[in-house]
């Protein structure tokens, strides 16, 4: 059977109070060195018996750890940040933190590296993730052609006019029909001067003749 839920509150009977306490201390001090050891923490630990004995430990220098306590506490006070807002600011740092390395070693996997200790799932994904991707960029590109041709087009053969007529804009600023073979009329007419002369030479050739 397992032991019972034990209740939280003060030991009355002074041995079994101080048998406790020896337990505790020593499971809590060992907790701190084993906290200290494993995430590369400063920890410090002070502890007054009902005795007013003293046991402490510290990771560091306890003196070197009281300073800094108190310094931080006055900084955080002068800024007006409470306790509290202090400890939610530090989880998010280190979720942050997680989330940067998680992206770091998605990079590189993506990119060929680090694929030790990837099962043969883990790389089937790995696999899909890179072929949606390339299918994006091969979208875009295609996109991005097709828009670049038709500004070609447009250069080249212009836009429509009224009639349907494709009006090219790279003749030097003339308009100018899209089938260059389709014959164009035009109808030549002398000029003025030359047509009132005739009848003035025929009259003076009659006088010559007569005379």
């Amino acid at each position: 059977m397992g032991r019972g839920k034990i209740v939280i509150r003060r030991i009355d009977n002074s041995t079994s109070r101080q048998v406790t306490f020896s337990k505790r201390r020593s499971g809590l001090l060992k907790k701190a060195k084993e906290l200290a050891i494993l995430c590369d923490a400063d920890v410090g630990v002070i502890i007054f018996s009902s005795t007013s004995k003293l046991y402490e430990y510290s990771s560091t220098s306890m003196k070197a750890l009281i300073e800094r306590y108190n310094k931080t506490k006055e900084e955080n006070h002068q800024l007006g940040i409470p306790t509290s807002e202090v400890k939610y600011w530090q989880r998010e740092a280190a979720t942050l933190r997680q989330q940067l390395q998680s992206l770091h070693e998605n990079h590189r996997q993506m990119m060929g590296e680090e694929l030790t200790g990837l099962s043969v799932k883990d790389l089937q994904n790995l696999e899909n993730q890179l072929e949606i991707s390339l299918r994006g960029v091969r979208m875009k590109k295609g996109n991005l052609i097709h828009h670049d041709n038709m500004e070609l087009y447009k250069k080249v053969y212009g836009t429509k006019d009224a009639n349907g007529a494709h009006i090219s804009s790279i003749t030097n600023g003339l308009s100018v029909g899209e089938d260059a073979g389709i014959p164009i009329n035009l109808q030549l007419s002398q000029p003025q001067q030359q047509d009132n002369e005739a009848p003035e030479r025929a009259t003076k050739l009659g006088r010559l003749q007569l005379r």
